[in-house]
């Protein structure tokens, strides 16, 4: 495991700096101490027991996963138990019977919040933890081919995206929220998505100026707005030919939590 994290490190280089100090001046959100202000339980409560099981009765395993934007790993090791049915506390014992059931790649832009996840893990066999920039095509492909290649697999089965879509969208403006969307659809069967609704965006953009820092380049200009839980349905299902399947209700910060089936043949990534 330690040849592969070193491995994973070299393939995905990434421009971001490390974690501010001050909540405001994170732009990718990468808040050193997120988890403290968003526990992983508040989302864990609304998932339901056995999803896996349910949404792949007879897929062969392990399963694939792939968390984006992982920040420093909490959240990707609560919900990695979560799906399992691993009691807090169960770790290494637990990994090899873990590892046959799901794998878990997670990628963050934060190469120091990056380190700090592969330290605290307790699952090195069987959850990844990596730094890459996903926005970023020419380290995104070759990376994410070369790690599904070694199972044999051309796409995930299932991506998690928990706060995400609001970084991206700030930092890359209309059009590449919708490449952000398009990519992810086509790299799996199935997306857990939790967009940060449109209050945030204005939360964010306020937190840069009380820091006298320039404004988010794209955030005054973006014409995908109000309710984004919604717009990002509509892109999903209607440029990326994925269908809703469940939206298992919101977060007490007001952030829904929804699934998503890719359309493509066999309900395999397009």
């Amino acid at each position: 495991p330690g040849a592969r994290r070193a491995e994973e490190k070299m393939a995905a280089p990434v421009s971001a700096g490390p974690p501010a100090s001050q909540p405001g001046a994170a732009p990718y959100g990468n808040f050193p101490n997120y988890s403290r202000f968003h526990p992983p339980e508040a989302r864990l409560s609304l998932l339901p027991g056995g999803l896996l099981r349910s949404l792949f009765p007879a897929a062969a395993r392990p399963l694939l996963g792939l968390d984006v934007g992982c920040n420093s790993g909490e959240l990707s090791v609560a919900l990695y138990r979560h799906l399992l049915g691993l009691q807090e506390g169960e770790g290494s014992l637990g990994q090899p019977a873990a590892g046959k059931d799901l794998n878990l790649l997670c990628c963050d832009i934060d190469p120091v919040l990056i380190e700090r996840a592969q330290q605290c893990s307790p699952f090195p066999a069987s959850i990844s933890f990596a730094n890459l920039d996903i926005m970023d095509s020419r380290a995104r492909e070759p990376f994410l081919s070369s790690y599904l290649g070694r199972f044999g697999r051309s796409s995930f089965d299932i991506i998690f995206c928990m706060s995400v879509t609001m970084w991206i969208h700030l930092n890359h403006g209309d059009s590449g929220l919708m490449e952000f969307l398009a990519v992810l659809s086509s790299l799996c069967k199935y997306l857990l998505i939790e967009p940060q609704p449109w209050k945030c965006y204005r939360a964010a953009a306020r937190r840069l100026r009380k820091l006298g820092r320039n404004d988010f380049d794209h955030f005054r200009s973006l014409a995908i707005n109000g309710d984004m839980a919604e717009r990002i349905t509509q892109i999903l299902t209607r440029d990326c030919a994925m269908e809703l399947v469940c939206c298992f209700g919101s977060t007490s910060w007001d952030r829904s939590l929804l699934l998503f089936k890719s359309g493509g043949p066999n309900g395999e990534g397009r």
